[in-house]
């Protein structure tokens, strides 16, 4: 099938024209904070992009752990998208209800930390979607269970540990994508926390700049590169990103892989883990 130029991202131009392909597979991630009030499978299950099944993240994760939605094991991963219909040779397509900041893009992250790089954030999410008004379904699909081979690849990820080994010397940039209010300690964080502030020696570039505030689609690359640049951001060094909670960061990792930087590593525990863990040091 053609591919887009860069195959992190498709239009919705491209998906309209791919809604029947055998090999595409659609997915709706969307995620929302507890205290949103909104529900996202509830709004998947109402209205959704026709033949889409939901991604839950905080059912695809690893479970017994207090901390929010962490990347579960290669096996338990591997079951859980066959179980969605998604597996080897297939194209899959990721979208949500912000335009893939909120976990549109941490899906896409993570089937690229399992080894499946066939895979593309929906630029613009439903927002776009809709306002272009593509078709949309309400019927729920039964998905055929399809084989997943995962293929780990640790260096896109970054435990606690990974982090405070980095601090003596900073050879890796993180880079925060929190709104600056947070990561100057002075909004509030939606997980439980014993602390405010920033990781010392990090970055920040609320994922929020790097979205059309209208379309919710990702800005154009010279002006993401500027954002970057603008942040203290030497996109010739390696990175790593680091949010709230691993969500809205991977929008970063996204918009770097636009860049030309398929390298970049998620931390995973984010500020959930780091704010709440008595051996974290911040700074103000």
């Amino acid at each position: 099938m053609p591919y887009p130029p860069s195959h992190a991202t498709v239009s919705t131009d491209w998906l309209a024209a791919h809604l029947n392909t055998p090999d595409v597979r659609i997915v709706d991630a969307s995620w929302f904070f507890p205290t949103s009030g909104r529900d996202g499978r509830a709004e998947f299950e109402g209205q959704h992009i026709p033949g889409s099944v939901y991604f839950d993240i905080n059912d695809i994760a690893l479970q017994g752990t207090t901390l929010p939605h962490m990347v579960p094991d290669a096996a338990t991963f591997a079951a859980k998208v066959s179980k969605l219909g998604l597996g080897d040779g297939l194209r899959i397509i990721v979208y949500d209800r912000s335009g893939g900041a909120m976990a549109a893009a941490r899906v896409w992250w993570m089937f690229r930390l399992f080894g499946h790089e066939d895979a593309s954030v929906l630029d613009g999410g439903m927002t776009k979607w809709l306002r272009e008004g593509r078709p949309t379904s309400d019927l729920a699909i039964t998905p055929r269970e399809r084989l997943f081979t995962p293929y780990p690849a640790p260096a896109l990820l970054r435990r606690k540990s990974d982090i405070l080994a980095n601090l003596a010397e900073l050879a890796e940039q993180v880079v925060d994508a929190r709104s600056a209010l947070r990561f100057a300690g002075q909004g509030s964080e939606p997980w439980p926390h014993r602390k405010v502030g920033r990781i010392p020696g990090s970055l920040n570039l609320p994922w929020e700049d790097l979205l059309d505030p209208d379309s919710r689609a990702l800005l154009p690359a010279d002006t993401l590169r500027a954002r970057f640049q603008s942040a203290g951001v030497d996109l010739d060094r390696p990175i790593s990103v680091t949010c709230g909670s691993g969500v809205s960061s991977c929008l970063l990792a996204l918009a770097l892989f636009q860049l030309g930087r398929p390298d970049i590593a998620v931390y995973d525990g984010s500020w959930a883990e780091w704010g709440r863990d008595d051996d974290t040091p911040v700074a103000p």
